[in-house]
């Protein structure tokens, strides 16, 4: 057994004595299609610090590396120091540090299979270690130990080389994820008298014309150096130094710059601090002078702060589960993550310096994936400081947006216009409707009624015009037009909280546009074309991507109408029709289906596709349909296939802490399926118990009474003491602290929370 696995195991069977932070594993993802780093980061920090265990792949292969590391991968490449957690597309993967020792300094990464062909060095599970905050690795070709640790916009290495073996590093600003032939728009390199390297690159990647500086320093002098350019017929640029003409120059500019750095024979270890910016250079070294301190005091400070953070829930649950769920917080605490320098100054989506004022940037929304339960987690397990602070960066974006809309797939302040709908939306009224303050309400619903309204978008000015999106003028129509009518009812409903009610009144009819594309005959949400017809033919199976459905077919995107389950379930046929019609779902027969084209469609149950997140709340809409018994069984189903303790534990991608949150919620026994409504839909717990620690000392206590594999089902539930006999839970009650109390049972209680008047939130059977 590797040593890590086997630490993890102890460390987990050892109970809740450790540290928040040592019950977490963040290798979990980093195998399979997790897509998850395992290096050192703070919460929500600008910098994830981590090994690159392949940078060199072709676009075409690149998804299994989109983290940078791949956990059967056999060599690490280097360490860079940005990357992004569970996505499906990467980019990142700057400034790429690598120690090498001896006398040979390769500048070239060389070959994987030949070892000794380039700085890139084997390593093994064994002795390699991932906490929150910190990573280790032993690398064997280079005979060094190699530790790593990040503050919020600093991240510091640590090299202990072999005695008697020059110490040296390769610094290669030619790196990146998902590289490709003139990704590296440009780059440069200076070295300042007091021995600080400073540089920066401009690429053309995920997020066009990316700009990113950095400032590093040694705790050992710098001997040697080369500032070497492997592009050829590239003229220098820039003032070049006393050796101008060769490569031991004081700065350097160009399209593909590697430096050699070294250090001769050292007695102790080489400790490299490195901040970033994407302001400028300037930024960059304030940022390194705001966080000071050795790689043990910065260790140190944000252990405790992963302490703190991850201290908002204990749990009590068997080792595995346990690691599990602590991991899932652990991911779900990485993004939106820090994206403004310490002086509050930022780069916006006009690729412009801006200032924050008395608020943290934050950048980094998946928005597709993490409005769904990440975002609502966030309220209930951070300060509300944070959520206010995402929302305040949200509005900012559009104001300084060219387009004058919210971001759909922002980081680092650049928009990527990856996926659909405008799901800033969902977040910043979710947050409204929770009490969160600390923005400019009417500023954030004018930014939200901008996006909604701006017709170029997405088949917007048909989905106005129309009240859905044509296929024969948009692509992926169908699902666009249910995701834009949730997003549009989360804006009504925060109009009508402000009292602006004509806002409302016209967001709550086009809330209804789910129903234009409808198919009461076949029972599916389908793409209608602008003469009104259904497109045809018409295969509820089929997932191909830039047709009818994002990332998915007819059987995800019909349970799509969060704001009116009720509705829909009307539209099914009833109640014993949609219990039918969801369990067809999971019971699919996919033995004669090929997906192996669509890189998302991962975990499948049937046509449920728990990899992927239009399925997330799938499995709780049993209870809309008076069969919460259903939801508990499907519950149990999906956590026992989808989620392990170990590498390849996340069956898809997990997006920015989507997949996590969701395992996060569904531990506890309830989920947010309608951010918004401010309920969430009791399921099942999967820990005997756990606290949420609350704002102002509060604390919801949630326990399971006999609670174990034979006992998967719900027998009731009580709510401070008395019977809760809904299938809901209230925010407000949670918030105001209390305990949740499930009875476990062995067999289904077919009687609980099933009448009309128990079930949860929607919008045309709404309780006044």
């Amino acid at each position: 057994m590797p040593l890590r696995i086997a630490l993890a195991a102890a460390l987990a069977l050892a109970g809740p004595a450790l540290a928040q932070s040592d019950q977490v594993d963040p290798f979990i993802g980093t195998g399979g299609e997790g897509h998850t780093f395992p290096g050192a980061v703070a919460p929500f920090g600008m910098v994830q610090l981590s090994p690159d265990t392949d940078t060199t792949c072709t676009i075409r292969d690149c998804y299994a590396h989109a983290a940078g590391y791949r956990y059967t991968d056999p060599t690490i490449q280097g360490f860079s120091h940005t990357h992004f957690s569970g996505a499906g597309h990467s980019d990142l993967g700057d400034i790429l540090v690598m120690p090498v020792s001896g006398d040979a300094v390769p500048i070239e990464p060389g070959d994987p299979a030949k070892p000794g062909s380039g700085y890139r060095s084997r390593f093994s599970h064994d002795g390699e270690i991932a906490r929150p905050g910190y990573y280790a690795v032993t690398l064997t070709d280079a005979g060094v130990r190699a530790e790593m640790t990040a503050g919020t916009r600093v991240g510091v290495h640590r090299y202990a080389f072999a005695p008697g073996r020059a110490a040296h590093l390769v610094l290669d600003l030619r790196s990146s994820l998902y590289n490709y032939p003139g990704k590296i728009l440009w780059s440069s390199l200076r070295l300042l008298p007091d021995g600080t390297i400073t540089g920066a690159r401009e690429t053309r990647g995920w997020a066009p014309d990316r700009k990113l500086y950095f400032a590093m320093r040694f705790s050992a002098p710098l001997k040697t150096h080369a500032f070497v350019s492997t592009e050829k017929d590239v003229p220098y640029k820039g003032f070049q130094g006393p050796g101008r003409g060769t490569d031991d120059v004081a700065e350097r500019a160009g399209r593909a710059l590697v430096a050699r750095l070294d250090f001769g024979m050292l007695a102790k270890p080489l400790e490299v601090k490195v901040a970033i910016s994407s302001v400028d250079a300037a930024g960059a070294l304030n940022n390194l002078a705001s966080e000071p301190g050795d790689f043990d005091a910065v260790r140190a400070k944000t252990k405790a702060a992963w302490d703190t953070a991850l201290g908002a829930l204990t749990i009590a649950a068997p080792a595995g589960m346990k690691t599990s769920v602590m991991t899932a917080l652990y991911h779900s605490l990485l993004a939106p993550s820090v994206a403004g320098d310490a002086d509050g100054r930022y780069r916006g989506p006009d690729n412009q310096v801006h200032v924050a004022k008395d608020y943290t940037f934050r950048s980094t929304f998946s928005l597709w994936d993490t409005f769904r339960a990440e975002h609502p987690l966030l309220t209930l397990v951070q300060p509300a400081k944070t959520t206010s602070d995402v929302v305040r960066s949200l509005i900012d974006s559009r104001r300084d947006s060219p387009f004058g809309i919210l971001p759909v797939w922002q980081f680092q302040g650049r928009e990527t216009w990856t996926m659909i709908g405008y799901h800033a939306v969902p977040v910043i009224a979710d947050a409204y409707l929770k009490g969160i303050r600390g923005f400019d309400a009417d500023a954030a619903l004018d930014a939200m009624i901008a996006s909604a309204t701006y017709a170029p978008y997405g088949g917007l000015g048909d989905y106005m015009k129309l009240g859905y999106a044509p296929i024969d003028t948009e692509p992926e129509a169908a699902s666009k037009t249910v995701e834009y009518a949730y997003d549009d009812w989360t804006i009504a409903r925060m109009a009508r909280a402000m009292g602006r009610t004509a806002v409302a009144a016209t967001f709550e009819r086009r809330a209804g546009n789910w129903r234009n594309t409808f198919d009461a005959k076949t029972g599916f949400v389908r793409a209608r074309k602008s003469d009104g017809s259904f497109r045809v033919p018409f295969d509820p199976t089929a997932i191909n991507y830039g047709s009818d459905y994002t990332e998915g077919n007819a059987w995800q995107y019909s349970w799509f109408v969060p704001q009116d389950q009720a509705a829909l379930t009307t539209a099914m046929g009833g109640d014993a029709a949609t219990v039918a019609k969801l369990d067809a779902m999971f019971d699919y027969d996919n033995s004669k289906l090929d997906y192996s084209h669509a890189e998302d469609i991962a975990g499948l149950i049937g046509q449920y596709i728990h990899g992927n997140e239009p399925s997330h709340h799938v499995a709780y809409l049993y209870t809309y349909a008076g069969a919460p018994w259903r939801t508990q069984a499907r519950l149990t189903q999906i956590v026992g296939s989808q989620y392990k303790p170990t590498p390849d534990g996340l069956s898809g991608n997990d997006d920015l802490g989507q997949m996590s949150a969701w395992l996060v919620f569904t531990s506890l026994g309830f989920y947010p399926v309608t951010p918004g409504s401010l309920e969430y839909v009791i399921g099942r717990p999967f820990v005997s118990r756990a606290t949420l620690a609350l704002a102002g000392g509060r604390r919801f206590t949630i326990v399971a009474d006999g609670l174990d594999d034979a006992h998967p089902y719900v027998g009731r539930v009580m709510l401070n003491g008395k019977p809760l006999t809904r299938g809901y839970i209230r925010h407000d009650e949670i918030m105001a602290g209390g305990e949740l109390r499930f009875a476990m049972q062995a067999a289904p209680n077919t009687t609980w929370a099933t009448q009309p008047a128990d079930r949860p939130y929607s919008m045309s059977t709404a309780r006044q």
